[in-house]
């Protein structure tokens, strides 16, 4: 779990907050992004010093704003290529296992956590093809993108980086495409169970064949309905074990796992590790400190 020194409010409404070497700051976000946004947040490190992270699976699409140094390298658990990866701004579609995040220290960031439906509307592609990938932000959002980081990047002011990004989110939300109908109820179907939800019930529930519920599903949202479900009830295991006191038995039938060889089989898929590990570790936001 992560270790909170101190909070302090900063005006503007910013909330400051220190976890273990970083400073977190955030603020409530706007009406127009609450329905799309799960998390946003800006950070800066205490003491600039190298770190590894493991990302696992949320359900969750990722911006991160780099305005200071990069990521070094940015690849899947299972990854072997040998080739550093230099990544700045970047997006995260939807993964089904883990990735691993090298930093060099020094890092300066806005990141952002997006419901599926939320990033469809504003990167405005097909989520499939971002699923399991890892792209520069210029390459999502166009060449604004770069005159964007630019202005955050000019001020250290975080109420004004917040102002312009919300200003820029906003505007770029009003032009995107919305998603169908079906396909958001089938996600609040698939959410609000935790993932516990056969796709034949959610298909019949929206009128659709389960072929094209598949089809649209995955278009919009990036995974398959199944594993989508797989990844929503894993998640929701995660959130349970790294309370204190959590009891693995307990976790495992309130998931839905058919018993506690089942929950192991589904971490060491997903996130290479084991629930034990996991409720030991330092989680913050889909993130284990390595």
């Amino acid at each position: 779990m992560p270790v909170v020194a101190s909070t302090v409010t900063a005006g503007q409404g910013l909330e400051v907050t220190r976890v273990g070497g970083r400073w977190r700051v955030t603020r409530p976000w706007p009406p127009q992004l609450r329905p799309i946004v799960h998390s946003y947040a800006g950070y800066w490190e205490a003491t600039a010093s190298p770190y590894r992270v493991r990302l696992v699976p949320t359900g969750r699409a990722v911006v991160v704003i780099n305005l200071g140094e990069p990521f070094t390298q940015v690849r899947r658990l299972e990854d072997a290529s040998p080739g550093i990866q230099v990544t700045g701004s970047l997006v995260a579609g939807l993964e089904d296992g883990p990735r691993v995040c090298d930093h060099p220290g020094g890092q300066e960031a806005i990141r952002l956590e997006l419901t599926p439906l939320g990033a469809f509307r504003l990167f405005a592609l097909p989520m499939s093809e971002l699923t399991n990938r890892v792209v520069e932000l210029r390459d999502v959002l166009g060449p604004g993108a770069g005159m964007l980081v630019e202005q955050l990047s000019a001020t250290s002011d975080w109420g004004a980086r917040f102002d312009l990004l919300d200003i820029a989110l906003s505007a770029r939300l009003e032009r995107g495409p919305h998603p169908s109908p079906e396909v958001s109820h089938a996600w609040r179907l698939l959410s609000r169970a935790g993932g516990a939800i056969p796709v034949g019930r959610i298909a019949a529930e929206v009128g659709w064949s389960q072929g094209h519920l598949v089809r649209r599903f995955t278009e919009q949202i990036g995974l398959t309905p199944k594993t989508s479900a797989r990844v929503l009830r894993f998640h929701r295991a995660m959130r349970l074990l790294t309370h204190e006191g959590a009891n693995p038995a307990e976790v495992t039938a309130a998931c839905g796992y058919y018993d506690q060889a089942h929950l192991n089989r589904e971490f060491r898929a997903l996130a290479e590790t084991t629930p034990g590990r996991m409720a030991a570790a330092r989680v913050a936001e889909g993130a284990l400190a390595l």
